[in-house]
């Protein structure tokens, strides 16, 4: 049976990469899409793996192709996407496919897919918290955490285009929602 396909996306700092990473420690037969970049491996990371490594002529070239579901470039020639073959491959044998992408990327993807995606935004419980939970972590200068406060801003107006909108403001009951949602939509 063909895998089904699972859309997060979310603000800096809502709890998104929590939430997936304890979904994927809960027996659902979960597989992250792997994304082409065009910027070169870092550390250990193996093409195939963690990204399918493309220079920028060859990621231009499958952007005139019509190849991805989403792509943006981030800087000038670095750019990230999802390819509509690996995900296709990936939904073939059987995995259920997550993505984690942002707004733009999502809407992409559940466009195209429609009623094989789930498309769920994880969301603060409100800006105020969402800049304490950024100054908190101790990893951003304040003028970065602004800029994540700004662009959250932009973000949550996309979340009533998403099918499900999980507030994160306790994290554990944000965590079962989730997992109730995505075994629900993995047995229809």
């Amino acid at each position: 049976m063909a895998g089904k396909l699972i859309i997060f996306s979310a603000p800096s700092g809502s709890g998104k990469s929590t939430i997936i990473n304890y979904l994927l420690t809960q027996n659902l037969n979960l597989a992250f899409s792997i994304s082409a970049t065009s910027r070169p491996p870092r550390g250990t990371e193996q093409n195939g793996v963690e990204y399918f490594f493309l220079s920028p002529e060859e990621f231009r070239t499958k952007i005139a192709n019509h190849e991805f579901l989403e792509y943006e470039e981030v800087y000038e020639n670095r750019f990230y996407g999802t390819l509509k073959a690996q995900v296709e491959k990936q939904l073939e044998t059987g995995q259920n496919v997550i993505f984690d992408v942002d707004v733009v990327g999502g809407c992409n993807i559940k466009r195209f897919y429609g009623e094989k995606a789930l498309s769920v935004f994880i969301q603060p419980p409100s800006i105020e918290e969402l800049k304490k939970r950024l100054t908190g972590r101790g990893t951003d200068e304040p003028e970065m955490i602004e800029n994540r406060v700004a662009k959250a801003e932009y973000e949550l107006s996309f979340a009533s285009k998403f099918d499900v909108v999980i507030v994160n403001d306790e994290l554990e009951t944000a965590k079962a929602k989730t997992l109730q949602i995505i075994r629900e939509f993995i047995q229809k």
